[in-house]
């Protein structure tokens, strides 16, 4: 479970025109209508007399920031120590602008990993330029399992290794919601070593070709579709994504690869006259043209955000490619928009590499789908950028489960 230490949000200027009442040139938040944790904090202290007002709906370059310190429990770090934020602001003023946002953290847990990934997704004025950025430091000693998705638990052991990745991204407008981009993706992983494998027998890891360390670097090509106006908690709206991503050793890479990620998120209010969202989410990677890293193969958890596969650990299944499928349904607890729960429903599968019968040539077939599914919390933490804290609760196959915790949807 989740024990949160400190839960507290700071609101400065951004803008919410669905709810904001105007009032003497300034925009008020109808807190009879919806409330978050900072207006609980100001009942409490008897400051709740005059409405939050939000300005940003007239000014720009100010911005709601989030802010959660916490120790909880999660799969994949155990006991962890959490402080996450982030922080959403428009940087022009005209009705249908974009929210950007920055989110970043810092997480130290039981088996001594550090996490500190920092994540923008920025949107010039009037929207003719994005600008997108994961970077992230860890030291990470966690479980693999092997490849496909035949194992079971009992397969796991511990592998150690620290990573540093920069992938940069900007892309330019095209037409209406569309968008072309081109970056640069750089992966650095060393001090690679296997923990706790049985020495009886050679892992999956062993016969992929277990080094000491991986380097990829290479441009990336991006088509981008995304009609959504908050990215955060979005009400409505699409983001088709499709990326192209080679490897080349004249950049630094250990070796010549490619691949391929498609990627589709939606969003509807159900039923149409209702706030209940329901949202679905299609995670689709592939690689091809030379022989991947072995950390660098698709694999649960390991998309952008760290969010595919609720209800099993991170690197529970890992393969050549990867289909994944999501679905969840969002909905209010309280008519105030304080407290919300989801349900939600996932599957993936995964490609191994196989053999002819003569041997003489390989093909890639996908194993068996490996259903997931659960429950979950929203408790809002600043209503201007509909910043969420999310629990989920997961149960998967061959008797995996456990807590999944973000600031901000899952997707």
């Amino acid at each position: 479970m989740v024990f949160s230490l400190v839960l507290f949000s700071i609101t400065a200027k951004a803008q919410d025109s669905t709810i904001a009442i105007k009032k003497h040139g300034f925009f008020y938040y109808d807190s009879l209508k919806q409330i978050d944790l900072p207006d609980v904090a100001r009942s409490l202290f008897g400051k709740q007399s005059k409405p939050r007002a939000d300005t940003g709906a007239l000014l720009t370059s100010h911005a709601h920031i989030s802010v959660i310190p916490a120790a909880g429990y999660t799969l994949q770090t155990g006991f962890a120590a959490i402080l996450s934020g982030n922080i959403a602001f428009y940087n022009g003023a005209k009705e249908g602008e974009n929210l950007s946002t920055v989110l970043t953290s810092i997480t130290y847990s039981q088996y001594k990993q550090i996490i500190l990934p920092l994540q923008t997704n920025i949107w010039s004025k009037n929207g003719k330029y994005n600008f997108q950025s994961d970077w992230r430091y860890l030291q990470y000693p966690s479980y693999t399992y092997g490849l496909g998705t035949q194992s079971t638990l009992a397969d796991g052991y511990m592998i150690n290794y620290s990573y540093l990745r920069l992938h940069q991204n900007v892309s330019r407008f095209v037409a209406k919601n569309f968008y072309a981009g081109i970056g640069l993706d750089v992966d650095l992983y060393w001090n690679i070593y296997e923990i706790d494998a049985d020495s009886g027998m050679k892992t999956d890891f062993e016969s992929y070709g277990l080094t000491k360390k991986e380097t990829a670097v290479g441009p990336t090509f991006n088509l981008l579709y995304d009609s959504r106006r908050n990215s955060i908690n979005p009400e409505n709206g699409s983001y088709i994504n499709l990326s192209y991503r080679p490897k080349f050793t004249f950049m630094g890479s250990d070796a010549n690869w490619q691949s391929l990620l498609f990627e589709y998120k939606g969003y509807k209010k159900f039923p149409a006259s209702s706030d209940n969202i329901i949202s679905l989410w299609s995670y689709n990677w592939f690689t091809f043209g030379g022989k991947t890293p072995y950390l660098l193969l698709p694999s649960t958890g390991w998309d952008a955000y760290v969010n595919t596969g609720r209800g099993f650990i991170q690197g529970r299944y890992r393969g050549s490619d990867m289909l994944y499928l999501e679905t969840e349904y969002r909905f209010n607890i309280t008519a105030n928009g304080l407290f919300g729960g989801v349900i939600f429903a996932n599957a993936e599968t995964f490609s191994t590499r196989a053999s002819t019968l003569d041997g003489n040539a390989s093909f890639k077939t996908f194993d068996a789908i490996q259903p997931g599914y659960g429950i979950g919390l929203r408790i809002k933490l600043n209503k201007f950028s509909r910043t969420n804290l999310c629990i989920d609760y997961g149960w998967g196959t061959g008797g995996s489960r456990g807590i999944a915790v973000n600031l901000g949807e899952v997707f």
